[in-house]
């Protein structure tokens, strides 16, 4: 958690948009502006002359760049729309919020977008979109604008909220549980609120008003999980519709981010380890875009505006130290545009969010003030660390309740992912909760390949490295066993996605560390998946696990350690899958003969160890759908629950009755 530490001051002081997945939480520090932008901005922060710390030449930087074009040509049909939105009463989504903040044993549910634009609090009510003054965002006094039932999906919910600057216009963008696909619909805020257009398959999208006061909207299409076109679009008298612009280079993606100040849209241009951004200025929207910094390998940057002046988070230089409460473990940054202050929330995996503000004129931090949280009192957070084969010392965040007696008797559930540079995962869930409550031990490892320490943390767990996030995780588990916490008959892992590959791994070379495994939508297949073009991260991945096809080191090394790859007969922990249809990002084929090939290689073993041999269950649940991880779903929740308790001999009984304290049934 150093490395969050160290960046928390400055991404919270300038507001660094959350990119999902991508979002690398790095450095901030380096600058290079392009000479033509001087004359649109005051810049007093940063000046063309502060370059790369110990940077190499200029041809060792230079990469090419793959044509792209801007264009006014290609257009996207609008589907029109003129239909009233009726209205339906359900809880408001205040309450909901209300409740997680005072009265944390209460009921957990899922919180959908909600934004604050001047006077109004729009956010999904029940199945519609709704606003309601500020004030009165806690009552059921609303205005519906969108039915989201006209769609015809099966449990919609809006995933994103954004308003036109004058409020004349709002855009939702609606998913289910069930498929990434999105739709964005636009409607017209009248006295009859109707919507004036959709469109499918976005991903980001904002607004802004050019010189003549009309409202743009610029949006990505999502086509294969890929966003390589934004397009901008205008409504009411003056409809059109046309690609804006067109990424050429499959392994890049498109991000579009408004700044706080709503003064800038930036366009990220984004690899898993590289960044590209270009400015279009929010208040002549029509002018060609301005660029930044072009593309270095391996450079990543994001930009923020406020008071004249560009902020640029980076991953070159050194960073600034910033101390978190010793409990903080998850990060959320509010999404509403406020560039005087800047709310966000703090987060455990136990801990539900405590809200934050700081004030930049007073240069502070306020502290939410009102309920103490118990869990506080009856838990403890401990940061420890695991010496790996190599002596790298592996950072590890370890709960479990203050006053549990022997720890080695009771049962653990370990968490790993390893991958992308990305933080493990650890915001507050209900069920994690829940378990700490009835005595387990959770900890959390933070292996090589994930962000935790920086993007040298990642790039010695990638490509021809991924064996050492591996040797990471086994180090922590045999240190959490040596140091009194449980033992490998209580042991249980879980991941989800790429976070599969190491337990997976770790399944087929120290099946001994473990009793029981959950895995959700794992990535386990990596040989196959890499070699095959035709899906559609492929190219995207290349810079994670190496390109198989072409590389006959990557291939041979990618064999070593793919879970696929090294299935053999042997005794396994008892591992339960969840899988989804029609995920597109792990295709459920290389689950489906991931799970047969290791059933045929435990009963190839339990027949030749004869009589008394224990048979560790396989179980591969297949949910519907198109998501790729639904982290609220209850059934998946309470299987997996279900599952650890019986593989570890437990009574299940009180955990299913404190789960209903947070989870509907």
């Amino acid at each position: 958690m150093q490395q969050k530490t160290k960046l928390f001051l400055r991404a919270l002081k300038y507001s660094i948009p959350h990119l999902g997945k991508c979002m690398q939480k790095h450095h901030l520090n380096h600058c290079h502006f392009a000479n033509h932008y001087y004359n649109k901005i005051q810049l007093k922060k940063y000046h063309l002359t502060k370059c790369l710390p110990n940077k190499p030449k200029i041809s060792e930087l230079a990469r090419n760049i793959p044509s792209r074009s801007f264009s006014c040509k290609d257009l996207l049909p609008i589907k029109q729309e003129n239909k009233k939105s009726p209205s339906e009463n359900m809880d408001a989504f205040e309450k909901v919020r209300a409740k997680l903040e005072t009265q944390p044993q209460e009921e957990y549910e899922i919180i959908n977008a909600e934004v604050k634009h001047g006077g109004f609090v729009y956010y999904q009510e029940g199945c519609c979109l709704v606003r309601s003054k500020a004030e009165e965002a806690d009552t059921d006094n609303y205005e519906v604008l969108f039915n989201l039932e006209e769609l015809k999906l099966e449990q919609p919910f809006i995933d994103c909220i954004r308003v036109a600057p004058d409020e004349k216009y709002v855009a939702a963008k609606v998913r289910t549980e069930d498929s990434e696909a999105s739709t964005c619909v636009v409607i017209k805020l009248s006295d009859q609120p109707v919507m004036e257009a959709s469109f499918p398959n976005v991903s980001s999208f904002e607004w802004v008003k050019d010189e003549e006061d009309e409202d743009v909207l610029f949006y990505t299409f999502q086509r294969n999980l890929r966003c390589h076109d934004v397009y901008r679009a205008t409504f009411g008298d003056n409809k059109r519709n046309e690609r804006f612009y067109t990424e050429k280079d499959p392994s890049f993606f498109i991000f579009l981010y408004l700044t706080k100040d709503r003064r800038f849209l930036t366009m990220n241009i984004m690899s898993k380890i590289t960044s590209e951004v270009w400015l279009i200025d929010g208040q002549s929207p029509w002018d060609p875009p301005m660029l930044i910094q072009k593309r270095i390998h391996g450079v990543l940057y994001y930009v923020e505006h406020r008071d004249d002046e560009l902020y640029i988070l980076t991953n070159v230089g050194e960073p600034t130290e910033f101390k978190l409460p010793p409990w903080a473990c998850g990060f959320i940054m509010d999404t509403n545009s406020d560039p005087k202050n800047c709310p966000f929330q703090l987060c455990s995996p136990i801990r539900p969010p405590k809200y934050y503000t700081y004030k930049f004129a007073e240069g502070k931090l306020f502290e939410e003030t009102g309920h103490a949280d118990p869990i506080t009192k009856t838990s403890r957070v401990l940061r420890l660390e695991a010496k790996s084969k190599d002596g790298k010392l592996v950072p590890m965040t370890v709960f479990h309740k203050t006053d549990s007696e022997d720890l080695k008797k009771k049962p653990l559930l370990v968490h790993v992912y390893g991958a992308y540079g990305m933080d493990l995962k650890m915001n507050f869930r209900p069920e994690r909760r829940v378990l700490v409550d009835n005595g387990w031990i959770l900890a959390y490892c933070h292996v090589r390949g994930g962000g935790e320490l920086g993007l040298q943390w990642h790039a010695d767990g990638r490509l021809t490295k991924k064996l050492n996030g591996l040797a990471d995780l086994e180090a922590c588990i045999k240190t959490l066993h040596g140091q009194g916490f449980s033992q490998p008959s209580l042991t249980t892992l879980t991941a989800f996605s790429a976070g599969g590959v190491l337990v997976g791994a770790l399944c087929n070379s120290s099946p001994e560390l473990l009793r029981a495994v959950t895995l959700e939508a794992p990535f386990v297949d990596v040989l196959n998946t890499m070699m095959d073009t035709t899906l559609p991260l492929t190219f995207e991945e290349l810079e994670e696990w190496g390109n198989p096809s072409s590389d006959a080191r990557h291939k041979k090394y990618i064999k070593r350690y793919c879970p696929y790859q090294n299935i053999k007969p042997q005794h396994y922990p008892s591992i339960h899958i969840t899988a989804y249809e029609n995920d597109e990002r792990v295709p459920l084929k290389g689950i489906v003969n991931y799970t047969e090939k290791l059933k045929e290689a435990v009963m190839e073993h339990t027949k030749a160890a004869g009589e008394g041999q224990q048979t560790p269950n396989i179980i591969l649940d297949i949910q519907p759908g198109g998501n790729h991880v639904i982290e609220d779903s209850h059934k998946k929740i309470t299987s997996q629950i279900k599952f650890l308790y019986e593989e570890l001999g437990l009574d299940s009984t009180r955990v299913f009755e404190d789960l209903k304290k947070y989870i509907k049934f």
